[in-house]
């Protein structure tokens, strides 16, 4: 099972790509991989027979353990060490310990598998209220799926999903944050998309591609913003590279625009949308979300009016936008209906303090209100 990320631990087998005995060819797809954050296809070493398969469709797999294997013509697999199943060991359930008294007859412990008693500890559930549907009425792993200890519903959260979780919650727990909120002017920002949607490339140029635009050139100007904390020390980042937030069936993805400041509209509106297309469909390699030093989150397509983000650890800042709503402001000292939208910044207060913030909101509001040195 390959690394396919730095604090990958496992791997799960999707779903095999040839099967045992047939002939593969050096950088041939074997097998589809899942990781907490992407579905990859895991490429053959070197050519030869695939054969020795160690692990089925739906198994989790630990990084650098053996799943398969290219031999030579006539060669054999290696055996599995004698310690392959020592995980499934563990799970057996304390009953069968020989320091445990032994237990009345009339109070004989349930009849369970392995990962149904595991489940069933993980869960708080009591055995005994459970319908088993294995041999003798003993209960299976499935018999608990949607169960809770309190009768509850349990939903699936998959791995992405977990892995967002503790990405969410570490970075709340310990970093810092402070968020700056402020309504602009949205006028500009419209003029600037219907222009420009009549080039070649920019026909389905959306808000979000505008709004990564002006943040790479902000970021630009405030270098601080695109540094990270790291070992009790602000670091600057070589390059300007802006996650996108992503809702896909699994859980919320940031794919990456790398190099967002070096790309022209139609080059960044074409990455944004490979992008998003790869994160739904469940494609994205390691590399694209990998590098990030900036976040864009809109929730505008929702109907959503202003929010606030968590800051995307290690970056130092995340950028949080709603729907574009007509409001009554004063021009000129007259009431007068214009099209706002509120920016939400939220930020590492251990890598930018309240004024460096405010000025590079500012910056932001000015170029959303007047993107006119960004026009191409």
């Amino acid at each position: 099972m390959p690394a396919l990320g730095l604090a990958q631990e496992t791997g799960k087998v999707l779903r095999w790509l040839k099967a045992e005995g047939e002939s593969v060819a050096k950088g041939e797809p074997l097998l589809e991989v899942e990781t907490d954050k992407v579905t990859v296809e895991v490429e053959a070493p070197a050519e030869g027979i695939l054969g020795g398969l160690r692990a089925g469709e739906g198994d989790d797999v630990p990084v650098g353990q053996a799943v398969a294997f290219v031999l030579e013509p006539g060669e054999s697999a290696p055996e599995p060490a004698a310690v392959s199943a020592g995980p499934r060991a563990t799970e057996a359930e304390p009953a069968e310990a020989p320091a445990e008294p032994k237990p009345d007859p009339k109070a004989r412990r349930r009849l369970a598998s392995p990962k149904a008693r595991r489940l069933a500890r993980e869960h708080g559930i009591e055995l005994d209220s459970v319908t088993g549907s294995g041999p003798h009425g003993s209960v299976l792993a499935a018999d608990l799926e949607g169960a809770n200890g309190d009768g509850a519903a349990t939903l699936e959260a998959g791995p992405v999903w977990q892995r967002m979780a503790k990405r969410v919650a570490r970075s709340w727990q310990t970093v810092p944050h402070f968020f700056l909120l402020r309504e602009v002017d949205a006028g500009g920002l419209q003029a600037w998309r219907e222009t420009a949607r009549g080039r070649p490339g920019c026909e389905a140029l959306t808000h979000s591609d505008l709004l990564i635009r002006i943040c790479a050139a902000a970021l630009r100007e405030h270098p601080r913003v695109n540094a990270t904390w790291r070992d009790g020390s602000v670091v600057a980042q070589d390059e300007i590279n802006v996650g996108l937030a992503v809702a896909t069936d699994e859980a919320l993805v940031v794919p990456v625009i790398h190099g967002a400041d070096t790309l022209d509209l139609p080059a960044l509106a074409a990455r944004r949308a490979q992008l998003v297309e790869a994160a739904r469909a469940g494609r994205l390699a390691p590399t694209d979300v990998q590098g990030g030093t900036f976040t864009v989150s809109n929730l505008g397509m929702y109907g959503v009016d202003a929010f606030i983000a968590v800051v995307n650890a290690p970056q130092a800042a995340i950028l949080a936008v709603g729907r574009i709503t007509d409001r009554v402001v004063a021009a000129d000292g007259a009431p007068a209906v214009r099209p706002v939208i509120t920016l939400s910044l939220s930020f590492d207060h251990r890598v930018v303090d309240g004024a460096r913030g405010a000025q590079f909101l500012d910056t932001l509001a000015a170029l959303v209100e007047e993107p006119a040195g960004l026009v191409e």
